[in-house]
Parts: structure tokens; C-alpha cells; sequence
């Protein structure tokens, strides 16, 4: 099972996110995926980034990136989104999302969702928080649908 990986390196700013999402659809569409799974994608990752960006870095006292890992074989697409600054602390999130099935998302407070959208666009999310934030979204192939 052959596998393949692109790296890159963003500043921490929301102007580069299009670059990302501009290569992960070159990425993923040259990997297999059908159109509507790469548009899932495009939105996880940018949540993740977008996160990188406003958590990790919100001190704004040092000039921070994000480092992105795309790789994928026959059967899985994973994205790693990684991060140097604060680390996120993911069993807030968790104990808001379990509050988040029990109303309607249109009372749902502003922020917060974006590990609740990550999780159900994507096939797998795991959050590591050793050094930085590191967020890995995984995206198995589907095979009953059109490819790009």
C-alpha cells in the first residue's frame, strides 16, 4: 500500500487559509475523493486552522504558524494540523458538545463548535495537546461515489 504525503507551513494569519484550502482540493481530488467528501474536508481543516490561529496564538507576542500535514493511501485521507502556541484544552469542548445534543443548534452559544462540525464531517478527530495543539483528521474513502 503505496502512501503519500505533502507538508507545509502557514504563518498564523486567515489570509493563508485559502491557500490551504486551495491544496487540499488539489490533494485530495488527485488522492480520489469525491467532490462533496474534499468540501468536508475543506471545512474541517479550516475550523482547525482557524482555531490554531485565534487560540493558539491570541497573545499575538510572537509571530506563530501552523504546520499541515496531508497524507493518504488507497483507503484514508489524514490531515494533521499542528500548532506551538497554548494548548487547547479538549475536555471543555467535550463536556459542551454532550450539551450540544440535548438542544437545538440555533441555541447554541457562538464558538465552541468547531470540534463538534471537525467530528461530524470528518471520519475520525483526535486532539493532542503535548506541546501546542495538534488536530488529526481522518477521511476514509468512499467507494460509492463519484470521484473529482
Amino acid at each position: 500500500m503505496k502512501q503519500s504525503q505533502i507538508r507545509m507551513t502557514i504563518p498564523a494569519s486567515a489570509e493563508y487559509l485559502d491557500i490551504i484550502r486551495t491544496t487540499l482540493y488539489a490533494v485530495a481530488s488527485k488522492a480520489g475523493f469525491s467532490y462533496e467528501d474534499i468540501e468536508d474536508m475543506k471545512v474541517a481543516v479550516t475550523e482547525a486552522c482557524a482555531n490554531a490561529i485565534q487560540h493558539a496564538y491570541e497573545d499575538r507576542t510572537s509571530n506563530g504558524q501552523v504546520d499541515l500535514m496531508f497524507q493518504w493511501d488507497e483507503e484514508d485521507f489524514v490531515i494533521n494540523v499542528k500548532d506551538d502556541g497554548r494548548s487547547f484544552e479538549p475536555g471543555l469542548n467535550e463536556k459542551s458538545m454532550a450539551g450540544l445534543q440535548n438542544i437545538p443548534l440555533s441555541e447554541a452559544t457562538a464558538g465552541g463548535l468547531g470540534i463538534f462540525l471537525m467530528k461530524a464531517l470528518m471520519d475520525e478527530v483526535e486532539v493532542r495537546t503535548a506541546q501546542g495543539t495538534e488536530v488529526v483528521l481522518t477521511k476514509r474513502m468512499s467507494r460509492n461515489e463519484e470521484k473529482v
